[in-house]
């Protein structure tokens, strides 16, 4: 008699872990959007798309706010320990590190919208290669954690690199750029700014792949050189 209120409690935990992951999960298919949203507004010059990220990231918000708090409730009703404590606390940085993600598509939104009320730079098609490998990273990092996938989780964090470089490179040409067209200062500083957010997509979603490595392995790789 004695096993039975622990098979019970253990049922109503993998239950309650398995929501919050769906949560979870949830939002990342939200900040996916408003990042692609983010794009699709910058290069198609349409403030539409811009105005649906900054009133979608409410939502995103909110479900931060949620997991947060189920997180919480998690480890106060049934005291997980080890992997299951992990698991908790991967689901809970997780949710931070989108609540972020979704904010720098915000930044990216409102530089879009005023980029959209000016003069077309040709420069701007220069940023889709940051685009591009920022989401890339971020899908594959929300994949490292859906699968439980570390050895994916492991290689992000030297892409992470290569986007560094990306960023460096192209606000070093608009930054040489800026005396010979005085007129487009403005424009080259939001690219600057945008090519800036994506940079820190990035960091957010190294951030993701190391907390899935702690999750499943008990291993801290921050502040590791990657190979």
């Amino acid at each position: 008699m004695s096993q039975e209120p622990s098979r019970h409690i253990f049922t109503n935990f993998d239950s309650a872990l398995e929501d919050l992951r769906k949560n979870v999960l949830m939002m990342a298919s939200r900040t996916v959007r408003n990042l692609e949203n983010a794009r699709r507004g910058l290069f198609e010059r349409d403030e539409g798309w811009c105005n649906t990220v900054i009133a979608d990231d409410e939502g995103i918000d909110a479900l931060e706010i949620q997991i947060d708090r189920d997180g919480i409730e998690i480890m106060l009703r049934f005291h997980p320990v080890a992997s299951d404590l992990r698991q908790v606390i991967a689901a809970m940085k997780m949710s931070v590190n989108l609540e972020r993600v979704a904010d720098q598509a915000v930044g990216i939104a409102r530089c879009a919208r005023k980029l959209a009320d000016g003069v077309l730079l040709p420069e701007t098609a220069e940023s889709d290669p940051l685009f591009r490998h920022a989401e890339w990273m971020l899908l594959d990092a929300i994949k490292s954690y859906a699968d439980q996938d570390t050895e994916l989780a492991r290689a992000i964090k030297a892409r992470d690199r290569e986007l560094d470089a990306l960023n460096g490179n192209f606000a070093n040409k608009l930054t040489e750029l800026m005396p010979q067209h005085p007129g487009h200062i403005e424009g080259y500083l939001d690219l600057i700014f945008i090519a800036r957010f994506l940079e820190r997509i990035g960091d957010q979603a190294t951030n993701m792949a190391e907390d899935t490595v702690f999750a499943v392995e008990a291993e801290d790789i921050r502040h590791r050189p990657s190979d």
